[in-house]
């Protein structure tokens, strides 16, 4: 079943999902960063069909997340490696083991983010990067941006005007 593309949408998530939505895909890239390189070792640690990792690979590869590298030329064999674009999704990786640590681990943490000097857990937040502060509401909303389309600006408008009457009552 073919679902509908985002790719083309005003909104940076959907144009997000579109790319890396697919839940093999989000694990892929998780793979990637443990270092995983050959079809072979993402399938092993997937148990992923074999006909659908060939699919997200080639997703990934054309969104620009991994680079194709032929290492082998009989057979034909490739590697995978991040881009920056792949590598720039780390912070949304460890936001989701943050988010699934403190939500879904009722057995305890299978994964922790530690500082790799000291060894210490960290307990990742999302800042603003000119400021240094947390990205918490109310403090922080989103607006629509400079390239929003009419019908998207008119959208967030509305809800700004009714987040402001919401506060002062």
């Amino acid at each position: 079943m073919q679902h509908k593309s985002f790719g083309e949408m005003q909104c940076a998530i959907a144009r997000s999902l579109e790319r890396v939505g697919e839940w093999w895909s989000i694990l892929i890239l998780r793979d990637a960063f443990h270092g995983l390189t050959r079809f072979n070792q993402f399938q092993e640690s997937l148990g992923i069909a074999p006909n659908m990792l060939a699919r997200r690979l080639n997703s990934l590869v054309d969104a620009g997340l991994l680079e194709r590298r032929r290492y082998c030329e009989r057979p034909p064999r490739d590697e995978y490696f991040l881009t920056e674009r792949g590598r720039d999704f780390r912070p949304v990786l460890w936001a989701l083991v943050a988010w699934g640590n403190r939500h879904f681990s009722p057995d305890g943490h299978t994964l922790d983010i530690v500082d790799a000097k000291t060894g210490a857990v960290a307990d990742p937040v999302l800042v603003d990067r000119l400021s240094g502060r947390p990205l918490e509401a109310p403090a922080f909303r989103v607006v629509a941006g400079p390239a929003a389309a009419d019908p998207l600006r008119a959208r967030y408008a509305a809800r700004s005007a009714q987040s402001e009457e919401g506060s002062r009552a």
